[in-house]
């Protein structure tokens, strides 16, 4: 096996583990009385962002090949937007679909924790093979 397959894998794994988490924190916060703010959640929520970092990490250093910078970089980005924009309050507001909020705010900022690391390292690397060119 190799190791860009590995890296695929890996890839797959670390995503997988950012929707799972999104999706058992964001049904704490739903559940908690104080939401977002409750202890228990807030802790959770804080070693979770702290895995995906580290996996972001890993994923950057090790995994992304030169032909793939662009792609994985204009997907970040969107991400990282749709991260940003507050796009799933309009849910909070319809009971039925209240929890629909709280999943799908804890899914979308795993992965963006997620990717966001791994993007600044591909960054970085895609700046300096652009320097050691010139």
């Amino acid at each position: 096996m190799e190791i860009e397959e590995i890296a695929q894998y890996a890839y797959i794994a670390f995503l997988a583990i950012a929707i799972i988490m999104g999706l058992v924190v964001g049904f704490m916060a739903y559940g908690a009385d104080t939401h977002w703010l409750d202890p228990n959640v807030g802790s959770t929520n804080g070693w979770v962002t702290l895995i995906m970092l580290i996996l972001g990490i890993i994923i950057g250093i090790t995994s992304i090949t030169a032909k793939e910078v662009t792609p994985f970089l204009i997907a970040t980005i969107a991400l990282l937007v749709a991260g940003i924009g507050d796009v799933w309050s309009p849910l909070q507001t319809v009971d039925a679909l209240n929890v629909l909020y709280y999943l799908a705010t804890a899914i979308t900022r795993y992965i963006v924790a997620f990717a966001a690391p791994a993007a600044v390292i591909i960054a970085i690397k895609a700046v300096l093979a652009m320097a050691k060119e010139k």
